[in-house]
């Protein structure tokens, strides 16, 4: 798939088959969001994969949204490692380019996925769950699975009404 083809046509999937991704497939969205840029390359980026169905219903429970955890065959926690963190707004916002290339490799193994953050008001629940250090700060879970769906649409304003200047 071409890059910009990518990009634009990526949309948040919340419903899934039962077809579950293989391993690799899982392994390699876990390794484009560690390909993220990082200040100091430092990589803050700590995963935690859920294919456990037990798993998933817990983690599932911590968030309004559980139909889409619970409905996904995979779930990955995206933690953010305090310890090698040098500056917050730097490293979150690696963060957040770890999570987007999370999503890109999903749309581009053909598996869908989307990034849910309204769980960060469970972040110590799911870390117990998990079984992480406090010092692991959740950044998102992604659910990720085969798209139930794939004509959804998306518009977006056109990139001149965002430009507010150019010099």
């Amino acid at each position: 798939m071409d890059l910009m083809e990518g990009i634009y046509s990526r949309r948040s999937v919340r419903s899934y088959t039962h077809e579950e991704p293989t391993r690799d497939q899982v392994l390699e969205i876990v390794k484009a969001g560690s390909w993220a840029p990082s200040g100091l390359n430092n990589q803050p980026w700590r995963f935690v994969i859920v294919r456990s169905a037990e798993i998933r219903q817990q983690l599932a429970a911590l968030t309004r949204y559980r139909h889409i955890i619970g409905g996904a065959p995979v779930a990955i926690a995206v933690f953010c490692d305090r310890t090698v963190m040098y500056n917050d707004v730097k490293d979150h916002q690696a963060m957040g380019a770890c999570l987007q290339n999370m999503l890109l490799a999903a749309h581009g193994l053909g598996l869908g996925a989307v990034w849910l953050g309204e769980i960060l008001k469970s972040a110590a629940e799911v870390g117990r769950l998990l079984q992480v250090s406090s010092e692991m700060e959740l950044m998102a879970v992604l659910a990720i699975g085969y798209p139930a769906d794939t004509g959804q649409r998306s518009i977006r304003k056109d990139a001149e009404e965002l430009v507010l200047a150019e010099f």
